[in-house]
C-alpha cells in the first residue's frame, strides 16, 4: 500500500513558473510533488517533467506525472495520476509499475476506482476551487468522510484547501491534502509550502 502522507503539492505551469515554484516547494516541504500540465506541447512537457523528476529525486520526494503515462515513463516518474477520462488503470498498470492514483468526485467513483486497483484516490473538490475550469460541485467534509470510510486506500483531498483546513480534512480520514493555487499562486511559495507541510504533517 502507498504510504504517502502530508502535503500533496501540485505544480501547474498555467498558474506559476514551474521550476522556481518546485524549488520553493521542495525547500518549504511536501510529501509528494505532482506536475499537471494541460497546455504545454509534448516535448516541452517532457523536458519539464524530467527536470522536476530530477529535482524531486535529489530532494528525496516522490514525483508524480498527471494524465500522461508515456511522459511518466520517459521522465522516470515515481507515480502516475489519472483522471476519469484518461487511460484506464488496467491498461496503465500493464506498463507502469509505480503507484497509480485516480481522480474521483463521488462515492460511486471512489468505490469503483478502489475495485479496479487504484493505489490512491484524489477526491474532491472539497470546497470551491478556481484552478480548474471544469470542476465538479464541492463535496464538502461529509462527502470526504464518507469516501474515506468506504475505501481502504489513501485518499488525497483536493479543491479549495487552505492551511486551516488541515485538521478537519485529516479528521475526516484523508491521508493527504492537495493544493495548487494556494501555494503556486502565493506571493511567497516557499513560505506557503512550509505552512502547508507543517499543517498537513
Amino acid at each position: 500500500m502507498v504510504r504517502w502522507r502530508g502535503f500533496y503539492a501540485i505544480v501547474d505551469p498555467a498558474v506559476c513558473e514551474p521550476l522556481e515554484t518546485t524549488d520553493a516547494i521542495l525547500a518549504g516541504g511536501c510529501g509528494v510533488l505532482q506536475l499537471r500540465d494541460k497546455r504545454g506541447d509534448d516535448r516541452a512537457t517532457l523536458r519539464l517533467a524530467r527536470e522536476l523528476s530530477r529535482r524531486c529525486r535529489a530532494a528525496g520526494r516522490p514525483f508524480v506525472m498527471n494524465d500522461r503515462l508515456d511522459l511518466a515513463l520517459l521522465a522516470g516518474a515515481d507515480g502516475l495520476h489519472l483522471g476519469q477520462d484518461d487511460l484506464p488503470i488496467e491498461d496503465a498498470r500493464r506498463l507502469f509499475g509505480g503507484p497509480i492514483g485516480l481522480s474521483t468526485h463521488s462515492l460511486d467513483q471512489a468505490r469503483e476506482a478502489a475495485r479496479r486497483g487504484a493505489d490512491l484516490l484524489g477526491f474532491g473538490p472539497i470546497f470551491a476551487t478556481a484552478t480548474k475550469e471544469d470542476a465538479e460541485p464541492p463535496v464538502g467534509l461529509e462527502g470526504l468522510a464518507e469516501v474515506c470510510r468506504a475505501v481502504d486506500i489513501p485518499v488525497v483531498a483536493i479543491g479549495g484547501l487552505r492551511v486551516v483546513d488541515a485538521s478537519p480534512v485529516l479528521a475526516a480520514g484523508a491521508a493527504m491534502g492537495a493544493a495548487i493555487g494556494a501555494v503556486c499562486g502565493a506571493e511567497d511559495p516557499l513560505r506557503a509550502a512550509r505552512a502547508f507541510h507543517e499543517a498537513w504533517s
